[in-house]
């Protein structure tokens, strides 16, 4: 069974088992940047639909397929995996004040969210995190099995809830490809958010090119809107975050798991989640990448596949971390970006607006998505290279000790 209880008195190696998961994490936090770019160097709908910018030759289709099947949301389900297994260890400390602590946590998380969204990048997770972070204390005495069950009850409710919404559209869209006379305005906003409508793209371009205040005044004005689009996410979000405390408390993720028993997992997840998620990237491609389609593949049909390949990303990824023993350069740098997650996921949005707006290098609209692919390797070296020199002299990253400061309402010793 997969995340099977740890046997009665097994000792775990903290140290190991710290660096491979921290070294999970960094992957995550890497593995994201290959999709954020996106929303940093094109109109919104080239993160889902290739048609909408950044190219149609067969390179850059490829990669778009590629992405879909193997980056899009499964990077991202693995840091929300993360956050799960973060929350499990930080509230089975024995601290009295734990819960008291965990809330004032999600509070600054919050706010530094909205700050985030805000100011750098209006698809912020972090704000959704927070208010993952409000149940997630709820399901800590939870058994392994418990933790699976509810992982796969929110997941129904994702489903259930986004396929109310996206089968009205799915069979008006269906009568429009197999019939004649057809009007196809009723499908103007999903083409809009999803597909290659031209005003879309338009509008897009231009807030691609707002100046700094333009972008945050623009913002302010509807502080609610993208929070509220992000929570219908919460469902699937905190699916995930269960199936990573699953996955710790059964040992997979504590790196009690042996390679011969991980590599077998991550193989049939793997075996199962890519084919299915082929076939709905070949439906876009028959679709000829309308919007309705495109948005229920890519929000609704494709979550329980992304899940199941953000697990096998990480029983494989846990397995070669095993292999490479406690003297590993790279996974001593993959480590320490993993523990400078948070810095890290919020400097990535600095370095790709630096590229992108106006006020940086102003290159928004103007890289194909092969040159944005290429792009977003500029934040992950430096991710790496900076990360291991940051932790040589402090304790932890600046993103992390002014949270855990705030939080705790003291300013914690950041120096060694």
């Amino acid at each position: 069974m997969i995340g099977s209880p740890l046997p009665s008195g097994t000792e775990l190696p903290a140290s190991a088992r710290i660096r491979e998961l921290d070294a999970l994490r960094g992957l995550a936090v890497a593995g994201i940047v290959l999709m954020n770019v996106f929303a940093f160097a094109m109109p919104s709908a080239a993160y889902y639909n290739p048609r909408a910018w950044g190219g149609e030759g067969p390179l850059d289709l490829a990669l778009w397929a590629s992405s879909f099947v193997l980056v899009e949301d499964k990077f991202r389900t693995l840091f929300a995996m993360m956050f799960g297994v973060g929350v499990l260890i930080l509230l089975g400390r024995p601290d009295r004040h734990r819960l008291r602590g965990h809330y004032a946590r999600m509070a600054v998380l919050f706010a530094l969210g909205w700050l985030h969204a805000t100011v750098l990048y209006s698809g912020d997770v972090l704000r959704l995190y927070a208010f993952a972070g409000l149940v997630l204390p709820l399901a800590v005495g939870w058994s392994v099995r418990r933790l699976w069950l509810g992982a796969a009850v929110l997941m129904a409710l994702h489903l259930a809830i986004g396929g109310y919404v996206a089968f009205g559209w799915l069979e008006y869209w269906w009568r429009w490809a197999n019939e004649t006379g057809v009007d196809p305005r009723p499908m103007l906003p999903a083409e809009y958010a999803f597909g290659a409508d031209p005003e879309a793209i338009r509008i897009g371009l231009e807030r691609g090119g707002e100046g700094f205040g333009e972008r945050i005044a623009r913002r302010l004005a509807d502080p609610f809107g993208p929070l509220l689009a992000a929570l219908m996410f919460l469902p699937s979000t905190l699916a995930a975050m269960l199936a990573g405390m699953a996955l710790w408390r059964g040992g997979l993720l504590a790196g009690a798991w042996p390679a011969r028993r991980a590599v077998p997992l991550g193989r049939t997840l793997a075996v199962i989640a890519v084919p299915v998620l082929a076939a709905l990237a070949a439906w876009d491609f028959a679709a000829g990448f309308n919007g309705v389609v495109v948005g229920a593949n890519a929000l609704l049909f494709s979550a329980p596949f992304d899940l199941a390949l953000g697990i096998a990303w990480a029983a494989l990824a846990m397995a070669l971390f095993g292999r490479a023993g406690a003297g590993s350069a790279w996974l001593g740098r993959l480590a320490a970006t993993g523990r400078l997650a948070l810095t890290n996921y919020l400097a990535t949005s600095v370095v790709l607006s630096a590229m992108y707006a106006s006020w940086g290098l102003g290159l928004f609209g103007q890289t194909g998505r092969v040159a944005t692919y290429g792009a977003a390797l500029v934040p992950i070296a430096l991710m790496l290279v900076w990360s291991p020199w940051w932790l040589a002299r402090f304790r932890q990253g600046p993103a992390e000790w002014l949270w855990r400061s705030l939080a705790q309402g003291d300013a914690l010793p950041l120096r060694r």
